[in-house]
């Protein structure tokens, strides 16, 4: 232990400074923004906080009017938002780079549904003079709206746009209190699947989006085929065309990478399948993002998981990962200590036997040249402090390896006990002659 234990406490410190310094371990909990009651966001974001439990990070939900205010979050460090669902067309690459935001990925298409009663309409030329609920200002489908009234010649003071959340603006259309509503949302919100299903309640068919799509690069062309929604009733009657921007998983660039590894495996386990407007592993991708995709996101499109993420439980690789610097550290101290604790450990056992080597010396200086009028009085002190020393040796413990320095030891005391009495007997009679 002595010889052993200050390697030990300094390969234990190393140990501890690099778990706390080398790369600090991720938080245990995040806050995910969503978005409106009833909305795809919300029904997502607990999908993530069930995916993310398995791995033992609690995901704490955080509702709200929509992208902008997620995006408003995610600025605002005092929020306590650590990533959201924002759409793209929301922010500007510059903006995004600037707040310090980073995108792990394109999650879905959120078409732009355009629900309204009475007569059918051919172009979004003819919505002038209706009231038309385009969302509370903290989604982003106001701003999109406007563009695309704007594109068509419309001001917004022709037509007269509501400000309701998502469920109190489906009640008011089924009223009749106002003549339509607009949506951004993937078509798993239960608030789509029900106006798809309810008579009376029409879909404007974006005829031109192909053009759309053309004007603003955030915005592709997709396709709601007839009878997807039911298929015995032959739901849509036809195809209607539609303009779909992006949710995308945003998140503030200091979010731990391995955060941001489980977020995109969970991303593809929950958006990996196929849709009304999407293939099989289609999304989620790093494209159709304005944001800056995060580097630890990208190596996971590129290369899958890491290879012991594929293995390990989440806590058990993050921690291997985390600590391969210490592994590298250890090694470089553990080759030279190999080296010096055997002699030293020898040398410490030695140690008990050669200190009293010195004690012996001081016997036999003590009974040289010993003029003849001491000589009965230093001998017979001598050969008492040599049995005290023989019995204080024979104390000593040491390893059985070590036995011949001991035995080695004992037969040196011996000598000098025999040198001391021949001093006493034979040199003190051999002398007169």
């Amino acid at each position: 232990m002595v010889a052993a234990a200050p390697s030990v406490i300094a390969l234990a410190a190393v140990c501890i400074l690099a778990y706390w310094l080398v790369d600090p371990a991720p938080p245990s909990s995040i806050t995910l923004s969503t978005g409106q009651e009833n909305s795809a966001y919300e029904d997502f974001g607990r999908q993530y906080a069930a995916e993310l439990a398995k791995a033992g990070i609690t995901v704490k939900l955080k509702p709200s009017l929509g992208s902008r205010e997620n995006l408003q979050r995610l600025q605002d460090e005092d929020s306590g938002v650590d990533i959201a669902f924002v759409q793209s067309g929301t922010t500007e690459t510059a903006e995004a780079e600037k707040g310090g935001l980073v995108s792990l990925g394109s999650l879905f298409t959120e078409p732009v549904w355009l629900f309204y009663r009475g007569r059918t309409l051919g172009s979004l030329t003819q919505l002038r003079g209706l009231r038309i609920n385009a969302g509370p200002e903290g989604s982003g489908v106001p701003a999109l709206f406007r563009k695309l009234l704007s594109v068509n010649g419309i001001e917004p003071e022709q037509i007269r746009l509501g400000d309701l959340e998502n469920t109190p603006a489906t009640v008011a259309l089924l009223e009749g209190r106002i003549d339509g509503l607009v949506f951004s949302s993937a078509p798993d919100a239960p608030l789509i699947q029900m106006l798809l299903q309810t008579p009376g309640v029409k879909l404007f068919d974006f005829a031109q989006a192909e053009a759309y799509s053309r004007r603003f690069p955030f915005l592709s062309h997709v396709v709601l085929p007839r009878g997807i929604v039911d298929l015995g009733k032959n739901r849509p009657a036809r195809d209607y065309h539609l303009i779909a921007p992006t949710a995308t998983l945003v998140a503030r660039e200091d979010l731990h990478p391995a955060l941001v590894d489980l977020l995109v495996q969970s991303a593809q386990q929950i958006h990996g399948g196929a849709g009304w407007f999407r293939r099989r592993g289609e999304f989620p991708t790093p494209s159709y993002t304005e944001i800056p995709v995060a580097p630890a996101a990208q190596k996971i499109y590129k290369n899958g998981p890491p290879l012991l993420q594929r293995y390990l439980p989440f806590w058990l690789a993050n921690l291997l990962e985390r600590m391969w610097v210490l592994v590298v550290a250890l090694g470089a101290l553990i080759l030279p200590l190999s080296r010096i604790i055997p002699p030293l450990y020898v040398w410490k056992v030695r140690s008990r036997i050669y200190r009293w080597y010195g004690q012996l010396r001081a016997v036999e200086q003590s009974i040289e040249d010993v003029p003849e009028e001491r000589r009965s009085q230093v001998y017979p002190e001598q050969l008492r402090r040599l049995a005290d020393l023989e019995g204080r040796v024979n104390r000593i413990s040491i390893p059985l390896s070590f036995a011949e320095e001991l035995y080695g030891l004992r037969s040196h005391i011996d000598l000098v006990r025999k040198r001391v009495r021949w001093l006493m007997e034979g040199r003190g009679k051999a002398e007169p002659g």
